[in-house]
């Protein structure tokens, strides 16, 4: 008798938990004139009952399917109606079930269409150097099925094949085959040359990516490089040839070696809209990373953690989404406190604690989305998405290590990831591996049976606050009182050099500050019940060279305090940096 198994993930449309894909092949071809991706996707599917199951379920969204074939004979399918937000049910009728564990080969002939939620569509003018087109796709959480019809779930894992037919050069979450994608062979069609990928570590349909566009890349370490417009080449490759290398090298020390051959960073036109997606291979990273001063360098230690957490162990829906967010802040913060120092740990904690709060206070404290583990049957996952599965799970594992004792806990943090390596999980079997761990330590064990799983699992609103270390968001605190008593002091009385409140800015007030400490700074400037004066925020522009940054974090909280203050003298500064950048955190404040 076969075993049943449960679906997990209530945001798909398949029936994953009676077939699941072991392979998938895309054979495509980008047209840039129609904006349109079209070809053959094909599927490896292993069955998991005992002919049980008659027919195949996938996912699909605002695709045009033109043929489907099984075992190379035509194949009788169905497209349902929209199931909103999930799409359409791809449905294909089996001649006769198929026995458990036997693999069926399903081809799929379509195309994507305007409607399509996992592609962008750049046209010349929307690039840096405004030659070519250009295209990219994002498929978290859901939006793969936008891009070909698949399972697509992160319970599920299969390897990839890719070929894509291009105009301009091609990148993709695989390793290039035999050099394909430095010396491409012509399309017979002369519809562009044809680039070849495989990755051959099983990943979720998530992690499907592409990019074309006239992309060049140089190297930035022995085992990486950076992808970007001709024009920007060079700025970028200085931007993370320092610390790239170091930046993995740490984090296989507190993991286990890096898994997928090379680590890379595309650097995406400036209309990418999020600080980094972590797609192996290539990570997919916003422009305004490269501030011409190495300040921002951070995201990649993030976006290099998701190598191990996330991509390597997945979660099993999105409803456990702080296992990997959590896990890769944590990790992400432990790099820093390697390469930096522990109070950077800290430092960057607190910035994140604040982003906690905005978010909570966004959802309201009793909001499910509150929760490390949510409920989102009929729900859209990015109607849940915020910084709370990377704070509040980043919380969890912080107090689980200050809990046992760190020596113990980085004891577990290699065996976790082996154990679930190209798997994936949810936050019961995360419990269930760590108490089993630690069986045979009767403290940890009582620690950790003792804790109140579930209360962290399933409160909403704050955690309980760490007692982080503040000794570098104090100065910042400290100067950005020292601003306050200028402002209160210009509303009310004026003050001499003599006067208690007398401060007069200077460079040297910020000396040795990171750009993270800056916007700290600015963040609590914008914080104050009045805003500065439109003469203070000149001044404040002026004496520490924020009007002169060329680093988006820095320059875009600026301009909202010299906004607030109604300083005209910003006005066009800003209308030119909405034109040149489409991060959301930046365009929204601002």
């Amino acid at each position: 008798m076969s075993t049943v198994r449960s679906p997990r993930d209530p945001n798909t449309l398949s029936n994953y938990h009676n077939f699941v894909t072991t392979h998938t092949k895309t054979d495509l071809t980008v047209d840039f004139d129609q904006k349109k991706l079209s070809g053959e996707v094909t599927l490896h599917l292993k069955s998991l009952t005992n002919a049980e199951s008659k027919e195949i379920l996938l996912d699909s969204s605002f695709i045009q399917i033109h043929h489907v074939s099984l075992q190379k004979q035509k194949a009788e399918w169905k497209l349902f109606p929209r199931f909103e937000p999930y799409g359409s049910a791809l449905k294909v009728d089996l001649p006769k079930g198929i026995e458990e564990n036997a693999t069926v080969e399903l081809v799929i002939g379509y195309e994507t269409t305007e409607k399509c939620t996992a592609l962008q569509w750049l046209d010349p003018v929307q690039t840096g150097n405004k030659k070519h087109p250009y295209v990219f796709s994002q498929c978290q959480a859901i939006h793969a099925r936008s891009l070909f019809p698949c399972q697509d779930t992160p319970d599920v894992k299969s390897t990839f094949e890719f070929n894509i037919v291009s105009p301009l050069p091609v990148i993709t979450s695989g390793l290039p085959t035999q050099n394909a994608s430095i010396h491409p062979k012509t399309d017979e069609n002369s519809k562009g040359s044809l680039y070849t990928f495989e990755q051959s570590i099983p990943i979720p349909a998530y992690l499907f990516a592409i990019a074309s566009g006239d992309i060049v890349t140089a190297p930035i370490g022995p085992r990486s490089k950076v992808a970007t417009g001709p024009e920007a080449i060079q700025a970028s490759q200085w931007e993370f040839e320092s610390d790239t290398e170091r930046f993995i090298e740490t984090a296989e020390k507190l993991v286990f070696p890096y898994a997928w051959s090379t680590y890379n960073v595309l650097v995406m036109p400036p209309s990418f809209p999020y600080g980094g997606m972590e797609n192996p291979v290539y990570t997919f990273a916003t422009p305004t990373l490269i501030s011409g001063d190495r300040e921002n360098v951070d995201v990649i230690a993030h976006e290099l953690s998701h190598s191990w957490s996330g991509n390597l162990v997945s979660p099993a829906s999105w409803e456990h989404f702080w296992l990997n967010e959590g896990w890769t802040t944590y990790l992400e913060r432990r790099i820093q406190a390697a390469v930096h120092g522990e109070p950077h740990r800290s430092f960057s904690a607190i910035i994140g604690w604040k982003a906690l709060s905005d978010s909570i206070e966004q959802f309201g404290a009793d909001s499910d989305f509150t929760k490390l583990i949510i409920d989102l049957k009929g729900k859209d996952p990015d109607d849940a998405f915020s910084s709370v599965p990377y704070e509040k799970g980043f919380i969890f594992l912080y107090y689980l290590e200050n809990l046992i004792g760190i020596e113990k806990w980085d004891s577990f943090i290699p065996h976790y990831f082996k154990t679930w390596a190209r798997k994936s999980l949810d936050s019961y079997e995360f419990k269930t591996t760590l108490l089993d761990y630690f069986a045979s330590d009767p403290e940890a064990s009582k620690l950790l049976n003792d804790l109140d799983w579930d209360k962290w699992f399933y409160s909403p609103g704050f955690p309980p606050k760490p007692d982080f270390d503040t000794s570098l968001v104090d100065v910042c605190y400290d100067l950005a009182a020292k601003w306050k008593s200028i402002s209160n002091s210009s509303s009310n009385a004026k003050t001499t050099s003599d006067s208690p409140h007398h401060f007069t800015p200077k460079k040297s007030d910020i000396n040795g500050w990171s750009a993270n400490q800056i916007v700290v700074f600015l963040e609590k400037i914008q914080q104050f019940e009045s805003p500065l004066s439109a003469d203070e925020a000149q001044k404040m522009g002026r004496v520490y060279d924020f009007d002169k940054s060329r680093n988006v974090e820095v320059v875009s909280r600026y301009y909202v305090i010299a906004l607030k203050a109604k300083d005209e003298s910003i006005y066009q500064p800003t209308v030119e940096l909405l034109g040149k950048v489409g991060r959301m955190k930046f365009v929204r404040p601002l």
